[in-house]
């Protein structure tokens, strides 16, 4: 048998370090070669790592969430034959750590041993803990708890009420661990007998994946960009009218329209007075990089968070093309299979909640672009027109500049084109 060990392939130009996203084998398995191993996340890009070989899995890399070298040992598997390396220097360039020295007499007497590693949130049993299920009334009026002084006060610091705590000691004594399980327990029992319980539980998660490259981009694009947010009132009746004709006369082979689509067209038409708005402000060669491109990034809630896939050349397309580039991206993007080109390279940026989008946002800049277009929820909402109070579809365009590089001005004349291009649809095709 040999050892046969798997580098971190080289998973994007210019890419130095990935991050593992998830294993999909563990210690002791049998792989057959092209089975996925694990996958690593670059930027907003996840890529799977298959075997090149059939083996035994015997070391992994690292936990989910840790970033490794391109380049650096991956996966090391148990093979029939030699493998790919040597066995005898591979355990050589072991680190000590996995064969420390014994210790002496004293060292061992004196010597604590180590704390136990908090258990991941992640990881805890399902079950509930012992405390949970102990959980009853309080004790009879006059019953005092048997506890120790040590037991009292670290109760009282937790806000407990020894009463409704049940002691597993001699003579029925509460004892520390009968605090924490009860402790446990709290959040799924809130009451207890009519009287309320504290709830001292706390739930660590790590922030790993694609949530700590959202972290990471949004902390970025705050710390470097002056928002200025301007937000605009937009009867969007007319546009939500021939949407909903559109789609009662399209083809079975066309999409269903959204107001995205819309949008992204009132937008590229919106451009060509304010061609600033489509440019990336490389802030740190002090250069702003204007763009002739509409490449429209729209961003898309995935389990894992928000990825802003990019419909390019957004001005090459009619609106169905736009409507169905839109679909696809966004499946792509929540099914894990959007590629890096798909998820790079938009000049500038459509965020939209839907229906739960509020009625007003502020939107962070998808740095290092320097304008976002936020869409809230459509609302019917009373209007005075022609001398009398009518129902109007009313949705807010709430949209982020960096000031840097952007006026208000400048923000408030592009955000007014888009206005009346929804407001009077037909312009939209005109423009076009």
């Amino acid at each position: 048998m040999g050892t046969y060990v798997i580098k971190l392939p080289d998973v994007g130009e210019g890419i130095a370090e990935a991050e593992i996203a998830e294993w999909n084998v563990k210690l002791g398995d049998h792989v057959r070669e092209d089975d996925v191993l694990g996958s690593v996340m670059t930027d907003k890009a996840t890529v799977e790592i298959p075997s090149p070989v059939d083996g035994k899995i015997l070391w992994l890399a690292a936990d989910a969430g840790v970033l490794v070298a391109i380049g650096s040992d991956f996966v090391k598997l148990e093979v029939s034959g030699e493998g790919n390396v040597n066995a005898a220097a591979d355990a050589a360039s072991a680190p000590a750590a996995e064969a420390p020295e014994a210790l002496s007499p004293q060292e061992a007497v004196t010597t604590p041993a180590p704390e136990p590693a908090a258990t991941p949130a992640a990881k805890r049993p399902a079950t509930p803990p012992p405390g949970l299920q102990r959980r009853g009334l309080p004790r009879p009026i006059g019953e005092k708890p048997v506890a120790s002084p040590a037991v009292r006060h670290r109760a009282r610091e937790m806000g407990i009420d020894l009463r409704y705590v049940h002691g597993t000691g001699p003579a029925g004594r509460i004892t520390h661990e009968d605090l924490d399980d009860y402790a446990t327990g709290a959040a799924a029992s809130a009451v207890r007998g009519g009287t309320l319980v504290a709830d001292t539980s706390v739930v660590e998660t790590p922030i790993i994946g694609l949530r700590r490259k959202i972290a990471a981009k949004m902390q970025e694009s705050k710390r470097r960009i002056p928002h200025i947010t301007y937000v605009e009132e937009i009867d969007v009746t007319e546009v939500e009218n021939l949407r909903g004709r559109l789609n009662e006369t399209k083809r079975e082979d066309q999409p269903r329209l959204t107001m995205l689509p819309f949008l992204m067209r009132a937008i590229v038409a919106a451009l060509r007075d304010s061609p600033k708005m489509s440019a990336l402000f490389d802030d740190d060669a002090g250069v702003v990089r204007q763009y002739g491109a509409a490449h429209i990034g729209v961003a898309a809630q995935t389990a894992a968070g928000l990825v802003v896939a990019v419909v390019k050349h957004a001005e090459a397309r009619d609106l169905w093309d736009c409507a169905a580039e839109i679909k696809r991206l966004a499946d792509a993007a929540r099914d894990g299979k959007a590629t890096r080109e798909e998820l790079g390279g938009s000049t500038i940026t459509i965020t939209s909640l839907g229906p739960m989008g509020g009625l007003v946002t502020t939107p962070v800049i998808n740095y290092p672009e320097v304008a976002i277009i936020g869409v809230n929820k459509i609302r019917m909402q009373a209007v005075y027109v022609d001398g009398g109070f009518v129902p109007r579809k009313i949705m807010n365009l709430s949209s982020s500049f960096d000031h840097r590089v952007i006026d208000g001005w400048d923000a408030a004349a592009f955000i007014q084109r888009i206005k009346a291009l929804l407001e009077h649809p037909a312009m939209i095709f005109m423009e076009g």
